[in-house]
């Protein structure tokens, strides 16, 4: 029985952690196979790529889905509560993107499937979160959290002002100008207050244009906005910042990322060891 937790807990350091060289390695490793098959997964959308190196295109592929299908075993073996694993966020990722290519085996058209596999190049938030210079991504994480209610009433703002501006732009224009219907004009509004400009349709009357001119100044204040309040909650937040450890994780359910004081674990309450 010891000679088990002893395999587990080492498998789970090299997989989870990053503390140890071991650990460093595999990261760097996992990383170079996700960027290799993630190359793979592009060339094969090239349909004169894919008919000259089809063969290594699928040899290459097979190999990497097989490395990741080992990748996700050990992971769901090397913790106490592999469900956790499974239904989070980056266990549903490793799943989705690994199975497509066993589905090509009994599922005709399956090939579209495949594209699934791009989802692989999430996974490497997953590694570069755990990376000193970029351990900044789980206070922007905390931030776009924090901030979501100011986000969710300016954006509802936004589509009341885009419909009411919209409806004013079919007043003015109307259908001999391309502003066909308020959906359509509603639609042109939102393009203008973007930034975005399409140019498939424009006012040509002098008040359409002038009503035009005052919806693209307020759109450098829908740019402005959201990034002003995610910017003041990411800089309120830098202060929690020393008393996160990225190098820590749970042995009992695979949660990252725990207060350095931390004695049990934030998610299943696991007693976490004091090394």
């Amino acid at each position: 029985m010891k000679i088990k937790k002893s395999w587990k807990h080492k498998i789970h350091e090299v997989i989870y952690g990053t503390h140890t060289p071991a650990g460093r390695l595999f990261d760097i490793i996992l990383l170079v196979i996700i960027v290799y098959s993630v190359i793979i997964v592009m060339l094969e959308s090239i349909p004169s790529f894919d008919e000259r190196y089809h063969k290594f295109l699928n040899i290459s592929e097979w190999t990497v889905t097989i490395l990741f299908s080992i990748e996700y075993i050990l992971r769901i073996i090397s913790i106490n509560r592999p469900k956790k694993y499974i239904f989070s966020f980056f266990g549903v990722v490793d799943l989705l993107s690994t199975i497509p290519k066993y589905f090509s085996l009994f599922l005709v058209g399956s090939q579209y499937l495949t594209a699934f596999r791009i989802l692989r190049l999430l996974r490497v938030f997953r590694i570069l979160k755990l990376v000193r210079f970029v351990g900044e991504s789980n206070n922007l994480v905390r931030s776009l959290h924090a901030s979501r209610t100011k986000i969710f009433v300016f954006v509802f703002f936004i589509i009341i002002i885009s419909v009411l501006l919209g409806t004013v732009m079919y007043i003015v224009e109307g259908p001999t100008h391309g502003f066909t219907s308020i959906p359509h004009s509603v639609y042109w509004t939102i393009v203008t207050l973007t930034t975005v400009g399409y140019g498939d349709i424009s006012p040509e009357t002098p008040l359409g244009q002038f009503i035009a001119t005052v919806i693209m100044i307020i759109g450098y204040g829908v740019i402005a906005v959201p990034t002003g309040i995610v910017s003041a909650e990411y800089v309120a937040g830098k202060t929690s910042k020393k008393n996160i450890d990225t190098k820590r994780t749970c042995p009992d359910c695979g949660t990252e990322i725990m207060r350095l004081d931390a004695h049990y674990c934030r998610q299943c309450g696991h007693r976490l060891s004091e090394d």
